[in-house]
């Protein structure tokens, strides 16, 4: 019986094609979230929920403080990111842990920041999780902020 032994260039060459197959595996996934508004695999996320309203009103506004309700069966640490754009430029990007040892335990987000001083936006809030490759989304829901 004859032992074939692996040579040392055909390791690199196996070894690089792993390489470049794992690198090209989040190419081929990028931008691909689940339907907005919607739930994939077992998550949902809905809302805004406030938690102040400054002026009364009922909806969101400019100044006010929201929160969201979630449901995963994907993770035990679920993240809620809350990104809002004014004319296109991104003027707010917030994340809260929806979990017991998160960091934060209020699960509240406050509608403005140091980009964002006044008037209103289009917003969307994910439902996250970390992976060993990064951030997945799971769910989403769009939301408008008023002046």
């Amino acid at each position: 019986m004859k032992i074939r032994k692996l040579t040392p260039t055909g390791a690199v060459l196996g070894g690089a094609a792993l390489v470049v197959s794992l690198a090209l595996a989040p190419a081929a996934l990028a931008g691909k979230r689940p339907p907005t508004g919607g739930s994939g695999g077992g998550s949902s996320i809905t809302g805004p929920v406030l938690v102040t309203d400054v002026n009364g009103n009922g909806v969101a506004n400019f100044g006010d403080t929201v929160t969201f309700n979630e449901s995963t069966t994907a993770t035990s640490q679920p993240y809620v990111n809350v990104l809002c754009y004014q004319n296109g430029v991104l003027v707010m990007n917030s994340w809260n842990g929806f979990f017991d040892q998160a960091l934060n335990p209020t699960r509240n987000f406050a509608l403005y920041s140091p980009s964002w001083h006044s008037g209103a936006a289009s917003c969307t809030a994910w439902l996250d999780m970390y992976t060993r490759r990064g951030t997945a989304q799971l769910a989403s829901v769009n939301f408008q902020v008023g002046a």
